[in-house]
């Protein structure tokens, strides 16, 4: 393995684990606004924007080269 494959493999990694961890802090947050009743619909918006984060840095790949 030469060493830039190495580093898009780390990037990558850290790439799709903030992803993760960002989509999960905005699911926490629109949980937490969803609990006060006048702040539901911002909530459920930001808690499905997060859940979408999350399921996104769990399945889809960031490569530009992987499209042929």
């Amino acid at each position: 393995m030469s060493a830039v494959a190495i580093v898009r493999g780390f990037v990558g990694f850290c790439e799709h684990a903030l992803v993760i961890a960002l989509g999960f802090v905005l699911m926490v947050i629109g949980l937490a606004l969803g609990v006060t009743m006048i702040m539901l619909p911002v909530g459920v918006v930001v808690g499905l924007i997060g859940f979408a984060m999350f399921v996104a840095g769990l399945f889809v790949r960031f490569d530009k080269g992987s499209e042929s």
